[in-house]
């Protein structure tokens, strides 16, 4: 049975909280140091999650040589490295590993790998990465097993295994893709950095984490060309290096951290948030009514606030609401007053956390899909839930602390995958939480 969390909510919170670094900048730049035929990489400020120990772990199965430097520094030596030795089951279980696809075919130019794993917030195909590929020059076949073949994949009758080969060299080209897909943007900007001529990728997702991933890249020797719009150049390189790199903040969850501040209507001091990555959602959330104050250019004290007005949350690719931040600000809703329409467009499975406030007395009317309408203000009140998937688990957890009586989430291991210690950091926010491990 999965760690589960006890939280006895309906207290003030006060105190500081900091920031780690992020999980969606930290997978990508570990796969990235598969591209490197010489030299170490060293990452720093790594998040301690599961997320990036898994990752981790999916390198050195190929052969990679990790080394842990600090508490969150690692060296990487990815010189003599198997793609053909990597552990499928981890592919299995994790969204993430599909990032490994781009560094290696680019390197090797043959890779099988099963399809990936990751959160249940709705149909998540790859097609977008596979068209990418194509267009760079990559043969691709779809081998379809049963699960009796594949008895580690939960809850799916069928898996798949991908066989992608690419002739002597990946060749540049014009790429556009399918979608915002950061994932998608990030193989084939690991990919195009060893083809053989120019990328052009458009329709490519500019969150901060994949402009991290980029910055990276250029100093291992790559030539993308960055200004924060969604196209990028890449003038492909014959070989990489390692290199040494930051991972930047985590602004999905410093975002997290504000809105628990502001529902829990308490006083909360917030440090190390990047600012510039939450321009837009800051500047809603005060015109919610949110008490947001900046203590310094990386501090933010949440306040009480008087009144919360929320008309409308719509997810969009960054620099709008990130769909990963639509889950708690769900939660916020229930404690503003009058209608919310809850609006993401993205996955039609991420709404599924709203069924869980509904049990703890929650108003909220299922539209489609991908909306839904919440009348607030209302008291909740502990349960046991659910979290279906990483973000939906940060948004029970706020709903706990929120709550009259004892919440119960009962896979902790949703948010474990993204944020480091979660329980210890509110305990010290005056949060009264514990976990139970089974």
């Amino acid at each position: 049975m999965p760690d589960r969390l006890i939280i006895k909510g309906g207290k003030k919170l006060s105190g500081e909280i900091d920031v780690r670094g992020s999980k969606n900048a930290a997978t990508p730049m570990i796969a990235a140091t598969l591209l490197a035929q010489k030299g170490v990489s060293r990452i720093t400020n790594l998040p301690l999650i599961a997320d990036v120990y898994k990752m981790i772990r999916l390198i050195e199965s190929m052969g990679a040589k990790v080394e842990w430097e600090g508490e969150r520094e690692i060296t990487v030596d990815a010189t003599d490295i198997n793609p053909e030795k990597m552990d499928q089951k981890l592919v299995a279980q994790m969204r993430s590993s599909i990032l490994t696809m781009g560094p290696l075919l680019a390197r090797f130019g043959k890779l099988s790998i099963r399809h990936p794993g990751g959160c249940l917030i709705g149909a998540r195909p790859i097609d977008t990465h596979l068209n990418g590929l194509r267009d760079l020059g990559v043969k691709i076949e779809v081998e379809e097993f049963g699960a009796s073949q594949a008895s580690d994949v939960a809850e799916t009758k069928k898996a798949h295994m991908y066989h992608l080969e690419v002739g002597k060299k990946m060749n540049g080209n014009k790429i556009v893709l399918d979608e915002f897909s950061v994932t998608g943007t990030e193989n084939m900007l690991m990919a195009a950095s060893l083809a053989e001529g120019d990328t052009v990728l458009k329709i490519a997702a500019a969150e901060p984490h994949v402009q991290n991933l980029a910055r990276f890249l250029n100093k291992m020797g790559a030539d993308i060309e960055i200004d924060g719009t969604n196209s990028y150049k890449i003038k492909g390189k014959k070989k990489l290096k390692g290199a040494d790199h930051e991972v930047i903040p985590d602004y999905l969850e410093a975002g997290t951290f504000m809105i628990l501040g502001l529902a829990a209507d308490g006083e909360i001091s917030i440090k190390n948030v990047p600012v510039d990555h939450l321009e837009l959602t800051i500047s809603r959330l005060k015109k919610f009514g949110g008490n947001i104050n900046f203590l310094d250019e990386k501090t933010v004290k949440i306040g009480n606030s008087d009144k919360l007005d929320i008309p409308k949350v719509q997810a969009m690719p960054y620099p709008g609401i990130p769909t990963d931040l639509q889950s708690p600000l769900g939660v916020l809703a229930t404690q503003a007053e009058g209608l919310t329409l809850i609006h993401d467009p993205m996955y039609e499975g991420r709404l599924k956390y709203l069924e869980e406030l509904n049990k703890m007395g929650a108003e909220i009317v299922m539209c489609d899909p991908h909306r839904a309408i919440i009348n607030g203000p209302t008291e909740l009140y502990g349960t046991k839930l659910d979290p279906l998937d990483l973000r939906s688990g940060a948004a029970l957890i706020i709903a706990g602390v929120i709550a009259k009586g004892t919440t119960i989430i009962r896979d902790v291991s949703q948010a474990d995958r993204g944020y480091e210690e979660i329980e210890n950091r509110l305990r010290k926010l005056g949060v009264d939480v514990r976990r139970i491990k089974d």
